[in-house]
């Protein structure tokens, strides 16, 4: 969706637009009813400045359908598309890696309560896994704040990847 498209479309689907960055819905609001943008830059700088602070229950609720680090998301709507390509750099043949991440993910939500997060886009296998074994370390203070940026990068990556369509 061109920035274009974006600025011009009616605020149900603007905000509809957006939720495969991140669904949360006072994110998306505030994005649409800001418009119009003269950039992608200016929408960026006003995504992060909605994404600032994502509550706990914000946090939560996102997290609620997002699929495992090396677990294939299913189905060909946006969001599912997006994770599948972010995760390129986890080779669903590499039977090793594959089981170590499980382990870790399973590890991680007895933990912490919620699945493992963390930007995949850009990350080899071996760096997911290597993020998620120190995270394991942190304290539950530590991993809300971690988990808290994480989601606001995936937000603006995913954010930017659609206003360049």
């Amino acid at each position: 969706m061109l920035l274009e498209v974006f600025n011009g479309a009616d605020r149900r689907e603007a905000i509809a637009a957006l939720r495969p960055c991140v669904d949360i819905g006072r994110w998306g609001e505030a994005l649409a009813d800001g418009r119009p943008y003269a950039s992608v830059d200016e929408v960026v700088v006003a995504a992060e400045v909605a994404a600032r602070p994502f509550s706990a229950a914000e946090i939560e609720a996102a997290l609620a359908h997002h699929p495992r680090i090396g677990d294939r998301a299913r189905g060909d709507h946006r969001e599912a598309a997006l994770s599948r390509a972010e995760q390129s750099g986890v080779d669903p043949s590499d039977a090793e890696v594959q089981a170590a991440l499980a382990s870790g993910n399973l590890e991680y939500e007895r933990r912490f309560g919620r699945v493992f997060l963390i930007r995949a886009a850009g990350r080899s296998a071996g760096e997911i896994l290597a993020a998620l074994n120190e995270r394991l370390g942190h304290t539950p203070e530590e991993e809300d704040e971690i988990v808290a940026e994480q989601l606001r990068e995936i937000a603006i990556l995913r954010l930017k990847g659609i206003l360049a369509e």
